[in-house]
């Protein structure tokens, strides 16, 4: 999985328009966007808002990465 971030403007209709974000992009096979798409869309839910949330629990269950302090060996 390739991500990169960039800066974005914000996007109406989704859980981003009152806050500074940046772009991640993935690259998935075409089968997993589909039915992930479809997925969503038939639960009335947009992908942005789903990985969001997914995020969002992944941090909470795993916590934010701590930066070792000292020197490399």
């Amino acid at each position: 999985m390739l991500i990169s971030p960039d800066a974005v403007p914000e996007q109406e209709g989704t859980a981003l328009t009152d806050q500074k974000v940046k772009r991640m992009n993935i690259n998935v096979e075409v089968r997993l966007h589909d039915a992930f798409k479809a997925a969503t869309a038939a639960r009335g839910e947009n992908m942005t808002d789903v990985l969001l949330r997914f995020i969002d629990d992944y941090i909470a269950k795993n916590g934010l990465a701590q930066k070792k302090k000292g020197r490399h060996s």
